[in-house]
């Protein structure tokens, strides 16, 4: 198991357990994370799976911030999109992201 952590909007820490391969996004759902909507279930085709990657992280693991088309265009109904925006249902699980801290918006899409 790997360690995530997601940080809510009221800055309360829930560290999850995630399996390798499956998506961030089904780790936050499987441990009830609050903010994290899924509405879509992981097809790419809503934004209320929307977090921030810790930006320590560009460093670590620049994957983490490579975004692909499918995903630049459903983030456009994000709110507050930033740089180190991501849908989480678009970023699996590796042994890499031991420890690594989301950042859960305030609203989803």
């Amino acid at each position: 198991m790997v360690k995530i952590v997601f940080v809510d909007p009221d800055g309360k820490r829930h560290e999850v357990d995630a399996e390798e391969g499956m998506t961030l996004m089904e780790a936050a759902v499987k441990n009830m994370v609050p903010g994290i909507d899924a509405d879509c279930g992981g097809a790419c085709a809503c934004a209320t799976c929307h977090v921030y990657v810790e930006p320590s992280w560009k460093d670590k693991m620049a994957a983490l911030f490579e975004r692909s088309e499918a995903e630049e265009d459903m983030l456009d109904f994000a709110f507050d999109v930033r740089e180190n925006s991501r849908l989480s249902c678009q970023i699996k699980v590796t042994s890499e992201m031991e420890g690594l801290e989301l950042q859960v918006p305030e609203q989803q899409g």
